[in-house]
């Protein structure tokens, strides 16, 4: 059985055991879910577990949005194997990588991906994040906080990235998330200076919000390169001084 069923607010999708014991799975998701690309990767994510873990999880599996976010098999295996799973089955490596091959990132290129493979804009995002080397960040936003964030490997490498389900972490203020600004200025996006997310460093970000979820999406481009240790000092010791010029009242003229 492959149906829509009201479910909880939150859960996605579920792999639900036959009540008969017949031997027989259903694969659910939220009838709520307005999005259809979100309904074809909850459903792509379910036939995962279905085809993967069933076997170890007689009693079914239910699965929140977080889950459906959480790509990293060292830290949820089973739930990073059903979305790799997902990813391949719907957006396929060869063609995926032909489809970005030579192009400029941004917002409007996960955009024309997700149409192309009938998936929603976050795993579109995520499935890239997964094979680029550059230095790259999603960030949903709910309620002025950060509900959940990944960073690309190169970024991770560089030791950023956010510990939402850890910690309460509010949007940045100067953020086009937390500002909430029109879809034409969150598509084409903006340059922030050092200091407005996370990581010392210039930030190209690019939002869209989704009433209907009530988030935000940010894609946020960190340079290339990373700055040397050197850089890094130097820009904590500017810090450190405007810290105490602040402090102390001095304006430094």
């Amino acid at each position: 059985m492959v149906g829509g069923l009201a479910l909880s607010k939150g859960v996605e999708g579920m792999l639900m055991p036959h009540p008969s014991g017949s031997g027989e799975w259903g694969i659910i998701y939220n009838e709520t879910i307005r999005s259809s690309g979100r309904r074809n990767f909850t459903l792509a994510h379910e036939l995962g577990h279905y085809l993967l873990h069933r076997n170890a999880n007689p009693r079914g599996l239910e699965c929140t949005s977080r889950n459906m976010a959480d790509w990293d098999e060292a830290r949820n295996k089973i739930e990073g194997e059903a979305n790799t799973f997902a990813s391949y089955l719907l957006m396929p490596f060869d063609d995926f990588r032909e489809q970005i091959k030579g192009r400029i990132v941004d917002i409007d290129v996960m955009t024309e991906l997700a149409e192309r493979y009938a998936v929603s804009l976050t795993a579109a995002i995520l499935k890239w994040m997964t094979i680029t080397d550059k230095r790259a960040m999603i960030v949903v936003g709910k309620e002025g906080f950060i509900d959940w964030a990944w960073s690309s490997e190169p970024l991770l490498k560089s030791g950023i990235f956010y510990r939402a389900r850890q910690i309460v972490t509010e949007l940045p203020a100067a953020s086009l998330a937390a500002r909430e600004v029109d879809w034409d200025t969150g598509r084409h996006g903006v340059e922030h200076p050092a200091g407005v997310w996370l990581g010392n460093e210039p930030v190209r970000e690019m939002t869209v919000f989704s009433p209907g979820n009530e988030m935000s999406i940010s894609l946020l481009l960190y340079p290339d390169q990373a700055p040397s240790r050197w850089e890094m000092a130097e820009l904590e010791e500017e810090d450190a001084v405007d810290t105490f010029d602040k402090f102390t009242g001095h304006s430094g003229h």
